[in-house]
């Protein structure tokens, strides 16, 4: 594999069984992504956007076909292997936030780097520099319900960034906010992507989401049809 591709997809097909019948989620996916670009991959309902984002984001395996995280085979890993390489290559950003409403900003923040045995001093000082980073250092003491959309998947971001993963993962980052607040969190994951060099692939129905990406892979009944950059 070569050196720039961080991400490589061949032949994947990924089956459920509905009763006695069988549903193609993929079929036969073959996608590359190279360290340092930002990915769309767009599609409409029920093309295998989210199947194919739970391939590139190691929450499953295929039924067939080969996964390639940099030197890592995931295709046939354990869970508790791929639960290690998730929380140390990868970021999430989710619709949902997926934030937890218990927790402040700042132990939402810090959560990931407990799962990764990073001692507390740390884990608070780098919290507060990320939260800094997306602009809710005066807000890191509140919990969700007390912050705006906008500002709880701010809070999503610098989750993700917590553990200086090698590759965001996107879903639908902006479907629940308003085209402003939306707009607002396209730009700052652009300016993350050029000015950290961060590679993101981000998952999407939305036209006008993906073009902020570089490349664009549009996303068929689980196979590419065609690309754009």
């Amino acid at each position: 594999m070569k050196k720039d591709i961080i991400i490589k997809i061949e032949n994947v097909w990924k089956t459920y069984k509905v009763g006695d019948i069988e549903v193609h989620a993929l079929r036969g996916l073959n996608l590359e992504v190279k360290r340092g670009e930002f990915l769309a991959i767009q599609g409409p309902s029920g093309s295998g956007k989210s199947t194919a984002m739970n391939m590139v984001g190691c929450l499953d395996i295929p039924t067939k076909g080969s996964v390639h995280l940099e030197r890592h085979n995931i295709s046939k890993m354990p869970e508790s292997s791929l639960a290690k390489i998730r929380g140390e290559k990868i970021g999430f950003i989710f619709q949902q936030f997926n934030l937890i409403n218990t927790l402040s900003a700042l132990e939402n923040v810090t959560l990931p780097m407990i799962f990764q045995g990073i001692p507390k001093e740390e884990r608070q000082r780098k919290a507060k520099e990320l939260l800094e980073m997306v602009g809710l250092v005066e807000r890191m003491y509140h919990r969700p319900t007390e912050l705006s959309g906008g500002q709880q998947q701010r809070v999503a971001i610098a989750r993700a960034l917590s553990n200086d993963p090698e590759v965001i993962l996107a879903d639908e980052p902006t479907g629940n906010l308003d085209s402003k607040t939306g707009e607002n969190v396209m730009n700052f994951l652009e300016k993350l992507h050029k000015e950290k060099n961060t590679t993101i692939v981000m998952v999407t129905h939305d036209a006008g989401l993906a073009k902020h990406a570089e490349r664009i892979e549009y996303l068929k009944d689980g196979v590419i049809i065609k690309s754009k950059k």
